[in-house]
């Protein structure tokens, strides 16, 4: 049965006061929106620290 969205948290407000503390301090509440800050944070270093693994690597065999 549907009651159309009908939220106790809603009603009583949890759920704007957490989502205006969440802008506010800049932290994402949801896990989802933590990894998604994250991975906009680390943009290209996802590909940078392979590649700075493989070239320590190159340079420690070749001596």
């Amino acid at each position: 049965m549907n009651f159309g969205g009908l939220s106790w948290k809603r009603l009583s407000g949890y759920s704007a006061a957490k989502s205006r503390l969440s802008r506010q301090i800049g932290i994402p509440f949801t896990r989802s929106g933590r990894q998604r800050k994250f991975g906009a944070k680390m943009g290209c270093m996802t590909l940078a620290i392979p590649l700075t693994a493989l070239v320590i690597l190159a340079l420690w065999w070749s001596f």
